[in-house]
């Protein structure tokens, strides 16, 4: 713990420096809508989804872009290599993909990855990428040898202060914005509450609700003002789970009373504090929906995420080329049934070879009928909302 602390103070004294030059700093405990009342609990604000106001420049942009261009929007996509290649000239230029994914494969070391992300903005000839990446700290880190490693979120968590919390999204996001990354997968804000469950485990903030609500927060905020898109995650939750969905499906038998009152409060705080980007992922809620992933899901991405918790923005998928999808059914299939449950991006980390089947189903699914265009849309409008409210359209 000493030397946690002390690694911490280590990071965030240039961090202070960098508040003093700037006057920037975080919000205190007294001005972070962090509560929920009991009616929320009950029914999460069960109101008609928000009408939003519509911005000309974008409703223009929409306007004269292809079926390809505005689907191409809805995909983030993996690929190999660490430097600018054919492939890569495919993917954005040819499939028009709104952003891509950094792994470990992508990554060499910093000038590396600066050469790299500044080649694929560079080199695409449409609407500027998302360059995204799983930056949580901890054991999940993308980031180069060269770069020292940020703490787990089960670390900031035991230190439990939400100043400590802030800096260190900060300097997350500072960090990855300086590689050329603008969206990081992170904050996770399930709550760590089956011992048995090794997928999250240190990569929660704790065990409580209180805790990870205030630590994720926090951590969302910090990266936010350094510029960088958050994505919080795993939403309904995949903290009680024991079942890795990277390799299986994992099924929760709570009720919905139940997740209400746990599982759902970290993200409906974060929804109430401005969060921009929720991420779904492909866990079964067996007393809500037992046909469907929740990333498939109608029922819980536009009944409960939508509609009860009035959340508008950007919904994301986790990997579709994960076991608990792949163990089920086809990666197209499963494209088409997250698009029509109400899901903005598809991300296909680990299964960019299959982009033009996925493409192409979706097309078809459009022409006869199945999907409208005007569905399309809205998602493309959300995504360049997106994009333009973190300056990535620039």
């Amino acid at each position: 713990m000493e030397r946690l602390i002390f690694m911490l103070k280590k990071r965030f004294l240039l961090l202070f420096l960098v508040f003093l030059l700037t006057g920037c700093g975080y919000k205190k405990d007294n001005e972070i809508n962090n509560s929920i009342t009991n009616d929320e609990k009950e029914n999460i604000n069960g109101t008609d989804e928000i009408m939003r106001e519509e911005k000309e420049p974008i409703d223009d942009k929409i306007n004269s872009m292809t079926l390809d261009e505005k689907i191409g929007q809805m995909i983030i996509t993996g690929f190999d290599g660490s430097e600018y290649n054919d492939d890569m000239d495919r993917l954005i230029n040819e499939y028009k993909v709104g952003g891509v994914i950094l792994f470990a494969r992508n990554i060499e070391d910093s000038n590396q990855m600066i050469e790299l992300t500044r080649a694929l903005q560079e080199n695409n000839n449409n609407i500027p990428l998302f360059i995204s990446i799983d930056e949580e700290g901890g054991r999940v880190s993308r980031l180069p040898d060269d770069i020292e490693k940020f703490p787990a979120a089960f670390d900031i968590g035991l230190i439990n202060n939400d100043q400590t919390a802030y800096e260190n999204g900060k300097e997350i996001g500072y960090t990855l914005k300086r590689l050329g990354i603008n969206l990081d997968y992170a904050p996770v804000l399930d709550i760590y509450s089956n011992l048995n469950n090794t997928v999250i485990g240190d990569r929660a903030f704790g065990t409580e609700e209180s805790i990870v609500s205030k630590m994720g927060i926090a951590t969302m905020k910090g990266i936010e003002d350094a510029g960088v898109i958050p994505v919080i995650k795993h939403f309904p939750g995949h903290g009680d789970t024991e079942v890795d969905s990277h390799y299986g499906l994992p099924i929760v038998y709570k009720t919905l009373e139940e997740l209400r009152n746990f599982e759902f409060i970290p993200f409906v705080k974060a929804i109430k504090n401005g969060c921009d980007v929720i991420m779904v992922s492909h866990i079964i809620l067996n007393e809500i929906d037992s046909s469907n992933p929740a990333s498939l899901s109608k029922i819980v991405i536009n009944d409960i995420l939508r509609r009860d918790m009035n959340f508008d923005k950007v919904v994301i998928t986790d990997d579709m080329a994960m076991g608990a999808i792949t163990s089920i059914m086809s990666i197209e299939e499963a494209c088409i049934r997250s698009i029509k449950a109400g899901c903005d991006i598809l991300l296909l980390g680990n299964a960019y070879e299959e982009i033009e089947q996925v493409i192409d189903s979706i097309k078809l699914k459009i022409y006869n009928g199945e999907i409208s265009e005007e569905h399309i849309n809205k998602s493309v409008n959300r995504i360049l909302e997106l994009k333009e409210k973190y300056n990535v359209m620039e």
